[in-house]
């Protein structure tokens, strides 16, 4: 990592040399989702899988209402309203046994490679879709009756088509009849951007300046830039890649460490190649670089595109994440491009490759005409350059020699939409949503490396995370987005199966407050619950500010108040009142008795955590109303009330023969305040306690022999009595030895302890002890704990434990057996009798 680090300068300064706003983006590493939905939370989520794997490949047709879905070893066909209804329809396309065996031949491994990954499912015409898979190695295309939808019997070469390998990236589209794919063919290493089908094959060029350096495809874009052109351009289709660089300003970096660089490629839809020079190759194809973060350590994701209607108003939203170079963290970068950026850096400088220092630098001389790399246009034609095949030789050989461009595509504003550190986002899917405002708003489905997804809206240059919720149990992750207007549906492919899910829940926000600070633009407050725009058809008296995200709650009237708690607890004892925020932006703010709590200054008794408000050692003057609110972004909501009580530290009566009794209250401790019940209370519990201490006595020195001996019924119980009874001074039998090495006193004491008891059928040595009834319940003012002492009783978090210890005198009685029965009746009417009767929830 050190060694690295001369590396990590050298980026950064050149992004402060080129303009990037590395200060402004690291401001937001720390982007946080608002809210957090976890798994079992996704009360509205449909999931769809089988005994196939890898659903990454969709095809949604949302008028049809249908969602294919390509697999390893199937396709499938989903009903888009429900894909978990059951109707669907499925084709298994396996990979035969000779087939896998040929492919195990060529050392390829049997638990990834050697099946058939369906990588291509596009629509052909009204009745067919074509769809090609890996096949263990052996690519494969066949057309597929929509109708029917069964496996046909005849299958085409995929070699031209679809890769070998289903981890090497890959894109493919289907524009009037021709297939446009990008990936790496065959066993090549070289990768490739064709034309197959209906029109001239075409490929880029194999020339030692490499046209692509070691490419990797995301997606690819068709825009139909003929529409409304007034200079008669063509259409057009944009490739998304990563690859290696090969600029001057590269050559800064550790030879080591080689830089890789974002870019986007286009070449025209009417491209049939040259007529000597450059035949069945692109005379259109030209790349530029993305920028986005921090330059040569960009690696390109996903792209997505989105538009109005108009060509000219596309957008491309592209995922990046930061190359492995920077091991110490992981960071995902958002950024927003223009086509008109776009078209503007290919229509710029380009640059050439010098021999000499063997790298790219920008090309000063003359450029032939017509422009090289556009498309025929009218102005072409008009010149009689009618088809690319008309082109003069210097214009090929430029072409050639010159595909890349020195102006790079910067993002809208100059900087990104979102840096966020700590997660690695694999996909994007756009949707645009008109508010109650009127206002168009982007919103984004970020898909993360562990199967998250972020769902975001766009507000001017930032991004507001709104939720971040989980979408699979187990991380994985999210390969493929698809969004659905009609279904207000997105449709998350993985390892494991599809997801479909809601684009909006607005019913997880309760109040208006919860509404309003959410600034998702698919939810309004309609005065009563926060509802779906798209199922209000009367949205008059709709709340909603996505823009600033506080404003239209103008009362508490629209908060629900949270029913207020009481709480007891003694004083010096701790205690939790809980303030569950459901906002991570939300702060925790608490008044007691309508005063602020802080906790520096001296207040080392209050603890703030994100579980609520802990107080150590409490005292007399702490009891009083205690308030929690949620403060986010101005707005107040009163999230949780407790009333506390703190009594007055308690005592419990010791049990000795020598000591007098000491009553569990005193009159002073009163204070005064209307106790009188519950020193009443107190009294007469004490009074039994005290009645049954002396029944014990009695009963311990009218023994006759020594040994031990059951009382009660025997029944289970988490309290067992054993008593034992020898000299009070020490050991008398080789019994009572055995009887120590098993746990047992042997100073002759009444021990209650934690245990369970068997079934006795006869008072004897070897049989353990039978448990008595519990003894009497304590008043409900102690429940929250009274201070530990070898005399005193003690109870926390609902668990008892009760010491009594009585010296033994040595004497026998002959009523030894009456004793014993008239005490096991006593203690039998009271076996129902609960330790606790009540249990504070919040005490510590």
């Amino acid at each position: 990592m050190r060694r690295n680090v001369p590396i990590y300068l050298v980026a950064l300064s050149v992004v402060a040399v080129m303009g990037y706003p590395s200060k402004g983006a690291a401001m937001d590493l720390d982007a946080t989702p608002r809210m957090t939905v976890v798994y079992n939370d996704l009360t509205s989520a449909r999931h769809f899988s089988s005994n196939a794997q890898n659903y990454t490949t969709l095809l949604l047709e949302d008028e049809k209402g249908i969602l294919y879905v390509g697999a390893r070893g199937a396709i499938f066909s989903l009903n888009s309203t429900n894909i978990a209804d059951g109707s669907h329809h499925i084709i298994d396309w396996k990979v035969s046994p000779e087939r896998r065996a040929e492919c195990l031949k060529k050392g390829k491994n049997n638990k990834t490679e050697c099946y058939n990954h369906v990588r291509l499912l596009q629509r052909l015409n009204a009745t067919h879709l074509y769809a090609c898979g890996t096949f263990a190695f052996h690519p494969l295309c066949t057309y597929i009756d929509t109708n029917k939808f069964t496996l046909p019997t005849h299958f085409e070469e995929g070699k031209e088509k679809c890769p070998y390998d289903p981890a090497h990236g890959y894109t493919g589209l289907i524009v009037d009849g021709s297939l446009y794919t990008a990936t790496r063919y065959e066993f090549r290493s070289l990768p490739d951007i064709r034309r197959n089908r209906q029109q001239r094959i075409l490929k880029t060029e194999e020339s030692p300046l490499h046209w692509l350096n070691d490419a990797d495809f995301v997606a690819s874009v068709l825009v139909r830039e003929s529409m409304g052109s007034y200079l008669g351009d063509d259409d057009k289709i944009y490739y998304f890649f990563t690859e290696r660089a090969g600029e001057e300003s590269a050559s800064i970096f550790d030879k080591t460490q080689v830089p890789r660089v974002a870019r986007v490629a286009r070449v025209c839809k009417n491209d049939i190649g040259g007529k000597k020079i450059l035949q069945r190759k692109w005379t259109s194809f030209m790349k530029a670089r993305l920028a986005c973060y921090i330059p040569y350590y960009e690696i390109l994701k996903d792209v997505y595109s989105l538009n109005n209607g108009d060509w000219r108003s596309t957008v491309f939203y592209a995922a990046f994440s930061l190359s492995a170079q920077w091991r110490s963290m992981e960071v995902s970068a958002i950024c927003r491009y223009n086509i008109s950026e776009v078209r503007t850096a290919f229509q710029g400088t380009y640059m050439e490759y010098q021999d000499s220092s063997r790298k790219w630098s920008q090309y000063n001389g003359e450029v032939p005409a017509p422009r090289p790399g556009a498309c025929i246009n009218n102005r072409a034609r008009k010149a009689g350059y009618n088809t690319s095949q008309d082109l003069p030789n210097s214009v090929l050989d430029f072409i050639k020699l010159h595909p890349l461009m020195y102006e790079e595509v910067k993002p809208v504003d100059g900087a990104p939409l979102l840096v966020k550190k700590n997660v690695i986002y694999t996909q994007v899917a756009v949707d645009r949503v008109r508010a109650l405002d009127g206002k168009v708003y982007d919103m984004l489905f970020l898909g993360t490396g562990n199967g998250r997804i972020h769902k975001a809206v766009v507000l001017g240059s930032k991004v507001h995370i709104i939720e971040d919720i989980q979408v699979s149990r187990v991380p994985q992750p999210v390969e493929t987005l698809i969004i659905s207007k009609k279904q207000r549906s997105l449709y998350i492919g993985t390892r494991s199966g599809v997801l479909q899910l809601p684009l909006s829940n607005c019913r997880r926000y309760i109040s208006c407050f919860d509404c309003i600070l959410a600034r998702d633009p698919y939810c309004g407050w309609d005065g009563e619950k926060c509802r779906e725009l798209a199922e209000t058809p009367e949205r008059s008296r709709m709340i909603q500010d996505v823009l600033r995200g506080n404003m239209g709650c103008l009362n508490n009237s629209s908060q629900a108040t949270p029913v207020q708690k009481n709480r007891t607890v003694l004083r010096g004892d701790d205690v939790l009142l809980p303030c569950e925020q459901t906002s991570n932006l939300a702060r925790a703010m608490w008044l007691v008795n309508g005063t602020e709590v802080l906790t520096e200054d001296g207040q080392g008794h209050f603890r703030m955590g994100v579980d609520g408000l802990l107080l150590t050692g409490t005292q007399l003057e702490f009891s009083g109303e205690y308030q929690c609110y949620a403060e986010e972004n101005g707005l107040q909501a009163l999230v949780a009330s407790y009333v506390l009580s703190v009594l007055p530290e308690q005592l419990v009566p010791q049990l000795s023969p020598t000591m007098p009794q000491q009553s569990w209250y005193s009159p002073s401790s009163a204070n005064g305040d209307g106790k009188f019940i519950y020193i009443a209370v107190i009294t007469v519990l004490g009074g039994l306690c005290f009645v049954l201490s002396v029944v014990l006595l009695y009963v311990s020195c009218l023994q006759k022999r020594k040994g031990k001996y059951s009382l009660g019924v025997p029944q289970a119980s988490s309290v067992e009595l054993q008593t034992v009874s020898s000299n009070c001074m020490g050991k008398g039998s080789p019994e009572e030895e055995e009887e120590d090495d098993l746990g047992i006193f042997p100073d002759g004491c009444l021990q209650i302890i934690p245990g369970e008891a068997t079934t006795l059928s006869s008072p004897s040595k070897e049989a353990p002890p039978a448990p008595p009834p519990p003894p009497p319940p304590l008043p409900a003012e102690f429940t929250n704990g009274i201070p530990t002492l070898p005399n005193m009783l003690r109870k926390m978090n609902g668990n008892s434990y009760m010491l009594l210890r009585q010296n033994e005198e040595p004497c026998t009685s002959p009523l030894y057996n009456s004793f014993t029965e008239e005490l096991s009746k006593i203690l039998e009417k009271r076996k129902h009798t609960q330790l606790v009767e009540k249990l504070d929830e919040s005490s510590v």
